[in-house]
């Protein structure tokens, strides 16, 4: 079968490579849709990050580079292992990308998506969506009934921005400021604005901001080069501030924004993953008294966001941008990507 698999830094390469095999306890996937992520283009750019190095296999997938790439992926059921009585062939499901040990404290407590040793499918192996099969482990399957499969591709990414919405303690008639309108910004506005929640995002993508309104997940959008943000978010709050920021860029000077925009005693989630360390200004965080907090990934997040796509709360058409094929991956997806983010949100590979 056709697969992208990451050889190193810059050399990603379509080959093609041994159909993976049904073990018990397992499902066999023929894969639709597999979004592009951030992640995959640091890992182009700059890796190997989550990818484990040559020499160095990962712990519980015992794999290191070359491995298949893709996370955020979609499919069909092809065959079923030994075991597995509750998901049967030609039902359309999604993955939860996960490897954890069982065995840490973190896995234990039930916080796997803090396993010591936690990896990624499409990263640290075990396949990935970037190829036209997969073999995932029956915890990992989720069943999405009627979402149409390009659109489920984009089911992992919003539960990354739903548990860091989990995460805020964010409530209806809460105003939350959520910094960059990429994938996940976007995504985390989408979850606020179905729970009720005010949202401003800032940015200064013409494109982006354009799809922020169009899709309708911002009630206001800013774009810091032509507003004062601060001031900007005190008129929109009452003269309080924000309940709630997110910090979706990985830039210093959208940590800065959010702790000058936040109210005292608010709240900021970092959701983005950063290239290099931050500096933050401790004196804003201690006169104000803001709860700064981390999140990764999702836990236990998949089956409360299927239900909100299916409901009608969350649309996921409005955020994908692009559909390519699998051999144009590097030329017309992450070159896309990196050169030219303004022109795109979610680019969609089918294998």
């Amino acid at each position: 079968m056709k697969a992208a698999r990451f050889h190193g830094q810059k050399d990603i390469r379509i080959e093609e490579i041994p159909e993976p095999e049904l073990r018990p306890g397992t499902v066999k996937l023929k894969v639709a849709w597999c979004g592009i992520c951030g992640t995959d283009l640091h890992e182009y750019l700059e890796g190997p990050i989550f990818i484990s190095a040559p020499g160095h296999p990962h712990p519980l997938s015992h794999e290191n580079a070359p491995v298949t790439m893709g996370h955020e992926f979609s499919g069909t059921v092809e065959e079923v292992g030994e075991g597995v009585t509750d998901v049967e062939v030609g039902e359309n499901v999604v993955v939860e990308p996960y490897f954890v040990c069982n065995e840490c404290a973190p896995c234990k407590a039930g916080n796997y998506h803090l396993c010591t040793k936690m990896g990624f499918i499409g990263l640290a192996g075990g396949g990935g969506g970037l190829s036209e099969k997969v073999v995932v482990d029956r915890r990992w399957i989720h069943k999405i009934g009627n979402i149409p499969l390009d659109e489920a591709a984009l089911i992992e990414p919003l539960s990354v921005a739903h548990h860091a919405v989990v995460r805020s303690g964010a409530e209806s008639g809460n105003v939350a400021i959520v910094g960059g309108a990429g994938p996940i910004g976007l995504l985390v506005a989408a979850v606020l604005k179905g729970l009720g929640v005010t949202t401003i995002v800032t940015e200064l993508s013409e494109a982006r901001k354009a799809k922020a309104l169009s899709s309708g997940v911002a009630d206001y959008v800013i774009d810091p080069t032509t507003e004062d943000v601060k001031a900007r978010v005190l008129e929109l709050s009452g003269g309080i501030g924000a309940d709630i920021g997110f910090e979706c860029a990985g830039v210093n000077a959208v940590l800065d924004t959010m702790l000058d925009t936040v109210r005292p005693a608010g709240v900021i989630v970092n959701v983005s993953i950063w290239g290099k360390p931050a500096t933050i200004d401790m004196q804003k965080l201690v006169l104000k008294e803001i709860d700064l907090r981390g999140t990764i990934a999702y836990v236990r997040d998949h089956e409360a966001v299927i239900k909100m796509v299916q409901d009608g709360v969350v649309d996921l058409a409005p955020f994908i941008t692009g559909r390519i094929q699998l051999e144009e991956l590097i030329s017309e997806g992450f070159t896309t990507l990196i050169e030219h983010n303004d022109t795109a949100v979610k680019i969609l590979v089918r294998s």
